[in-house]
């Protein structure tokens, strides 16, 4: 493996952070723990999609940031998320799990499709 290759990938860090960032606001907004989890699902798997080696570097990217968020916003917003919101924004590591790996699973069909194989 070149640095080259590595380099490459600070792009997608950045946009899985932006994603764990918007589902962390979102959760605060609307207080709902399926609409949290389905943001977690939907910015993992196109993570996993998009760079499909190490899935689980997805998961730890998005789902760190959801309850740094809460955090944050407790601190500093007039909204402030419930204990229980801030500690069930921890579970939103489980749908990114599926989610990133799921995605990882596609696009090794998609190439595998591609590729005739």
């Amino acid at each position: 493996m070149s640095d080259d290759k590595h380099s490459r990938d600070w792009p997608f860090y950045l946009l899985a952070a932006f994603c764990g960032i918007a589902t962390g606001c979102a959760d605060v907004v609307v207080d709902d723990l399926l609409f949290t989890a389905l943001l977690v699902l939907a910015s993992c798997m196109m993570m996993g999609i998009l760079r499909p080696r190490w899935p689980w570097r997805w998961v730890v990217s998005v789902g760190i940031f959801i309850p740094l968020t809460e955090l944050a916003a407790y601190m500093v917003s007039t909204v402030k998320p419930s204990r229980a919101q801030i500690y069930g924004s921890f579970l939103a590591f489980l749908p990114g799990i599926a989610g990133a790996y799921g995605g990882s699973l596609v696009r090794a069909v998609i190439n595998n499709l591609r590729n005739g194989t």
